[in-house]
C-alpha cells in the first residue's frame, strides 16, 4: 500500500472523527481536506463513507451502557420505548428529504466555495441562537416529547446543505426549541447513530461497484483514526458544554470560511469546481 495514501487516510480519518460531532460540519471539512489532498475522486468519496462507521462506533461505545439498557427495556419500559420512538421520529425528516433532493444538492453544493459560505452563514445562526434568552423546558433526553423529536429532526435536515453541520443543526435547534445544552448535545449524539448507519449503508450499496479488497488497508487506517478521534472528541465535548457555549465554534467557522473563499478568490489554492 502506498505510504502517501495511508497518510491521507490517517489525516482524513482524524478530520472525520474530530468534526462529526462538533458544530463545524464533518462533510464540509472532508470536502475541503479531500480537495487539498487530491483525494476527492469517486474512490475518495467511497473512503469518506467507510470512515463514518468509525465515528458511529465511537459514539456507540461511549453510550454502550445506555444503549444496552434501552434495548433490554424495550419490551416493558415506557421510557425506553419513548426514547426509540423519538429517535425514529427525529430520523425521518432527513431521511425523506435526503432521498428526495439529496442528488440535486450533491450536484450543486458539494463544492468548496458553497461549503465555505454555509460555514459562515451557520456561524451567524449559532451566535444568534446563543445570544438570545434560553428558556429551558427539557433538561434531559428522556423528558423529550414526540413533538420535540420532530422539531429536532427538521433542524437536522438542514444538514443536507454541506457545510451546515448535522450535529450543529441538531444542537442549535435543540437550544432554540427549549432543550438544555446537555439534552440537545446528547440527543444529537444518539440521533447520529441511526442517521449515519442509514447514510453509510445506503451509500455503500450505491457505490458497491467501487469496493476493492486492495483498499482494505487504507480503510482500516481511516476507520481506526476516525474511531479514536471521535471518541476523544465526544468525551471532550460533554465536559466542554458543562461550562461553555458554542460561540467559539462560530468564530472558527467564520475564519475557516473566509480563508477558503480568499484562497479561491486570489488563486492561492486550486479549489476544484468552485461553484
Amino acid at each position: 500500500m502506498d505510504p502517501t495514501l495511508l497518510l491521507h487516510a490517517l489525516i482524513l480519518g482524524i478530520v472525520e472523527g474530530l468534526t462529526e460531532f462538533l458544530p463545524v460540519s464533518s462533510t464540509g471539512h472532508l470536502i475541503l481536506a479531500g480537495d487539498l489532498l487530491k483525494f476527492n475522486d469517486e474512490r475518495g468519496k467511497l473512503f469518506e463513507i467507510v470512515i463514518q462507521s468509525g465515528a458511529i462506533l465511537a459514539v456507540c461505545w461511549e453510550y454502550r451502557a445506555r444503549i444496552a439498557k434501552v434495548l433490554a427495556g424495550l419490551p416493558g419500559d415506557p421510557t425506553a420505548r419513548r426514547f426509540v420512538i423519538n429517535l425514529s421520529i427525529a430520523f425521518l425528516p432527513l431521511a425523506v428529504l435526503g432521498l428526495a433532493v439529496g442528488k440535486t444538492i450533491k450536484a450543486h453544493l458539494f463544492q468548496p466555495v458553497p461549503v465555505a459560505i454555509a460555514f459562515i452563514v451557520g456561524a451567524f445562526v449559532i451566535i444568534w441562537a446563543e445570544r438570545r434568552e434560553h428558556v429551558i423546558r427539557v433538561r434531559e433526553v428522556d423528558d423529550m416529547s414526540a413533538l420535540d423529536a420532530l422539531k429536532l429532526g427538521v433542524a437536522q435536515a438542514f444538514a443536507l446543505i454541506p457545510g451546515t453541520s448535522r450535529s450543529g443543526a441538531t444542537i442549535i435547534g435543540g437550544l432554540l426549541f427549549g432543550l438544555s445544552r446537555k439534552a440537545a448535545t446528547e440527543f444529537s449524539f444518539f440521533l447520529a447513530i441511526p442517521t449515519l448507519i442509514a447514510a453509510t449503508g445506503y451509500q455503500l450499496y450505491k457505490e458497491r461497484a467501487l469496493l476493492n479488497a486492495d483498499d482494505i488497508g487504507m480503510w482500516a487506517v481511516g476507520f481506526v483514526a476516525s474511531f479514536v478521534s471521535a471518541f476523544l472528541c465526544v468525551r471532550w465535548l460533554l465536559r466542554y458544554i458543562s461550562s461553555h457555549d458554542f460561540i467559539p465554534f462560530a468564530w472558527y467557522r467564520i475564519a475557516f470560511g473566509i480563508v477558503v473563499i480568499a484562497t479561491w478568490k486570489f488563486g492561492l489554492v486550486d479549489w476544484t469546481n468552485p461553484g
